[in-house]
């Protein structure tokens, strides 16, 4: 997801941008399965805002020194829920939303702090870091590519006599997959593009709020 490796000082200004995107992405699907009948992410005490909870050690080492990783799965017993197909597509696009939602609030927050105050630029970089990194997660995770949050929103789509059919999504060889297409390039050549068009769009949005609030 990040390109190349990092240095000490963008590890201390990624590192808590990271936490707590990680952290609300994986509290919004759980929240998500709550909503909808299932209390396994509660019980598992992933309805909470302590990154400690969703953070897995690994792939936060993972991401900030080969540019890929990954958070606790949130669990999901999907007989609680009563239409899996279409339950499971909303709890998994959860994240992603909460992704680009994180980042237009950090946007409309950076627009505040630059027009309004001489905050320091170690605020406004992390700020600035913690918006672009939301909504690469964003995009990333709705890549249709299993086990991505993508490919269950993608399964959600399909007609029931293919849904039903489908083979089990994610393990070791989703994985595989996944892994190829990133060692390859083929995820950057999408991710970087479309990162780009939404994080441009946003600044637009949040740009002529400000014109007109001002």
């Amino acid at each position: 997801m990040l390109r190349g490796g990092t240095s000490l000082e963008q590890i201390l200004l990624l590192l808590p941008a990271l936490m707590f995107a990680f952290t609300i992405h994986e509290l919004s699907h759980g929240l998500m399965a709550y909503i909808l009948g299932d209390s396994t992410a509660k019980q598992d005490g992933r309805l909470s805002l302590n990154p400690i909870r969703h953070i897995d050690p690994v792939g936060l080492v993972c991401i900030l020194l080969i540019g890929f990783g990954w958070a606790k799965p949130v669990m999901i017993d999907t007989r609680n829920l009563k239409n899996p197909k279409i339950d499971m597509a909303l709890i998994s696009i959860a994240g992603p939303i909460s992704n680009f939602v994180m980042a237009f609030l950090g946007m409309i927050l950076l627009y505040a702090l630059f027009l309004f105050t001489n905050a320091p630029a170690v605020v406004t970089n992390v700020l600035g870091i913690f918006c672009m990194l939301n909504i690469m997660l964003g995009v990333f995770n709705l890549l249709p590519i299993p086990p991505l949050d993508g490919s269950k929103v993608l399964a959600g789509m399909l007609p029931d006599a293919i849904y039903n059919n489908l083979p089990p999504m994610g393990g070791r060889f989703g994985m595989l997959i996944l892994l190829v297409f990133i060692f390859t390039g083929l995820t950057a050549r999408v991710l970087i593009p479309l990162t780009g068009a939404i994080n441009s769009m946003m600044a637009t949005v949040v740009g002529r709020i400000f014109g007109m609030l001002l």
